[in-house]
């Protein structure tokens, strides 16, 4: 059976969501990042990164948001989750998870976790005053040029949909203008409604 290990409020929902949305036979551990349970002998022991997701299988761990989504839509194909029998549609999916988790992420995590990249106050200060226009830009290109509709990919839902509606949690507390993003939102809205993102959400607020 599949272990998922994930903290509220994370980016772990991504994973939660899919997993859900390919009807997995999984359990999940929350781990309080509060108590930094994260950085403790025993999870460190699972995921050396100390981060979530991770997701235990048969075979070992996996880490990071993109490699354990594709693993759910190749382990479970019936979902259809990915375009798997096309490759380069199947690698756009890849970048644009990847954005998700390689420059959005990032510039999300420069306003909460600014002592990754800075000692200095004065610093991490002005990483947290540049999260809105960062993390905006981001959401910007999104919703210009990556975003297909009426899924972030066009007419299937995959796993990246998720995906965005995960880091889309964010925009309110990253201060970036809701008016700019109406599809990004418009999609967030349609995802809330979903059966297995509330499922998910319910898991991980009980």
């Amino acid at each position: 059976m599949l272990k998922l290990f994930y903290s509220p409020g994370s980016c772990a929902l991504a994973t939660h969501i899919a997993l859900e949305d390919a009807g997995a036979d999984y359990v999940s551990m929350r781990l309080d990042f509060g108590a930094n349970q994260q950085r403790g002998t025993e999870y460190l022991a699972i995921n050396p990164k100390g981060r979530v997701p991770a997701l235990v299988t048969d075979r070992g761990f996996l880490s990071e948001n993109p490699a354990i989504l594709l693993f759910i839509a190749q382990t479970f194909p019936e979902a259809r989750l990915a375009p798997l029998d096309d490759p380069f549609t199947l690698a756009q999916v890849q970048a644009f998870n990847m954005y998700l988790c390689a420059t959005l992420h990032v510039a999300h995590a420069h306003g909460r976790r600014g002592y990754r990249w800075a000692d200095d106050p004065a610093a991490i200060a002005e990483m947290q005053r540049k999260v809105p226009q960062a993390v905006g830009e981001c959401f910007d290109l999104i919703e210009r040029e990556m975003f297909a509709g009426p899924w972030a990919m066009g007419e299937h839902y995959s796993i990246c949909d998720p995906y965005l509606f995960t880091v889309a949690q964010w925009l309110e507390s990253d201060g970036v203008d809701l008016a700019r993003v109406p599809k990004i939102l418009d999609h967030r809205r349609r995802m809330a409604e979903r059966p297995t993102v509330i499922r998910a959400l319910a898991a991980e607020q009980g």
